[in-house]
């Protein structure tokens, strides 16, 4: 299809310059304008042809900036033919929405590999060798062995009250209602006391196990980076 020119005039001036600013241009829209002018722009006094293809599928050619195809996309060439850059299309909403979400995402991804480089190098310092990583595992587990003994001791209380209770409560077992008020209350405070010491039972033994997991994750974590450490 053959070349078409295009117009001129303040408003093909307005969307090429628009073009350019989107492409990086920092000037003024009149120094702009007064280098295309003088085919000189960004060239060292080399004139610069645009090419691209408008929307309506016809091939343009001109010696500046060109507004039909600011949704297309254009080339920029050298005098002698050679391609200087291309000039990307101006963005719909939808597609600048699109490409912020991906810059986001790799933004993201970026952080967390920097995250996950910081935590490596502080498990490094933490643990410098497997010794290390042991002692402090065994630590807490005998922290936290200590912690379900207690829970055990007080359970262990708890159910000899419970007897206790249940041997003196037997006197009024054919008439309940007779049974002092503080008796009964005694063995309320008992039900209730054993039910929450098992439920604290349970709470520390799945500390243990999450203990356990913990640094069994960081153990194989740990071997990797002991060993680039060690290259």
């Amino acid at each position: 299809m053959a070349n078409q020119p295009i117009g001129s005039g303040r408003s093909l001036k307005a969307a090429a310059w628009l073009i350019l600013v989107l492409a990086g241009y920092s000037g003024s829209p009149g120094l702009l304008w007064a280098q295309a002018q003088e085919g000189s722009y960004a060239t060292g006094g080399q004139p610069s042809i645009y090419v691209c293809i408008d929307p309506r599928g016809r091939r343009i050619t001109a010696d500046r900036p060109i507004p039909e195809c600011i949704g297309t996309g254009q080339r920029e060439l050298k005098a002698s033919g050679d391609l200087k850059r291309v000039i990307p299309p101006l963005l719909t909403g939808s597609e600048r929405a699109q490409q912020a979400a991906r810059l986001e995402q790799e933004a993201n991804l970026q952080a967390q590999i920097k995250e996950d480089q910081r935590q490596n190098r502080a498990l490094v310092l933490r643990y410098p060798d497997p010794a290390a990583h042991y002692r402090t595992r065994a630590e807490l587990l005998e922290q936290q062995d200590g912690l379900i003994a207690a829970v055990r001791v007080r359970a262990a209380e708890l159910d000899r009250q419970r007897l206790s209770l249940a041997a003196k409560l037997e006197f009024y077992r054919q008439q309940p209602d007779q049974a002092p008020a503080e008796l009964r209350q005694l063995e309320q405070e008992n039900t209730r006391q054993r039910a929450f010491q098992s439920a604290q039972l349970e709470a520390q033994q799945r500390e243990r196990q999450r203990i356990e997991q913990r640094f069994d994750e960081e153990l194989a974590r740990l071997r990797q980076l002991w060993t680039q450490e060690a290259r």
